[in-house]
């Protein structure tokens, strides 16, 4: 797709993305995502194909753009942003994560998804990793900012699914603080450290 769904400015580009992104969250309702066309998307979207292709390479590329566009709004709703110098917005960042993975998951259907779940792993780890990239690249160290804002993404994605299958599991607000001691010292890698106390108030 030749300009991230965050980055439209153009509303009639907007209309059309969310159009087929409703469709194809509508048709996941009924169906499981393998079963799902292109055609299944622009019929239910009222688009043609060569529309679609106009967006999206494919259905994989569309639902990459719903699941990190779903998160997106969620951290502008928040006012969350990644400077590099505002600790509780690392914070932020998990809560965001718990809280969205825990709403995809209520409502999803119950139909298996086979290809859905890979894909909503790497949709959200990289619309964190682009949240982090922010303020990561303004600082300077050993590690480079992309480096440093992908191990993150992933240990922060990573961790919030394991508190999410996690039998009976504390509060995300609980969890958030654990999460945040681990990947301090990563996000620190990259500028002069700071002590994991400070990040946790």
């Amino acid at each position: 797709m030749p300009i991230s769904d965050c980055q439209v400015r153009d509303p009639r580009i907007r209309r059309t993305r969310q159009l087929l992104q409703s469709a194809l969250k509508k048709l996941m309702e009924t169906k499981s995502f393998d079963e799902i066309s292109v055609q299944d998307i622009t019929e239910a979207a009222t688009v043609n194909r060569a529309t679609f292709y106009d967006h999206y390479t494919d259905k994989f590329a569309l639902l990459e753009a719903m699941v990190a566009g779903g998160f997106h709004r969620l951290l502008e709703e928040r006012n969350v942003c990644f400077d590099g110098s505002c600790p509780s917005a690392a914070r932020a960042i998990i809560l965001v994560a718990c809280d969205y993975l825990s709403e995809s998951r209520a409502s999803a259907p119950c139909r298996p998804q086979n290809a859905f779940e890979p894909l909503m792993d790497a949709a959200i780890t990289a619309a964190i990793r682009r949240v982090l990239m922010e303020g990561v690249g303004k600082m300077q160290g050993t590690a480079t900012p992309e480096m440093v804002a992908s191990a993150t993404s992933w240990a922060i994605y990573g961790a919030v699914k394991e508190w999410y299958a996690t039998p009976n599991h504390p509060p995300a607000e609980e969890i958030a603080a654990t999460i945040l001691q681990l990947v301090v010292p990563m996000l620190t890698v990259s500028a002069a450290p700071v002590p994991v106390a400070e990040w946790m108030r």
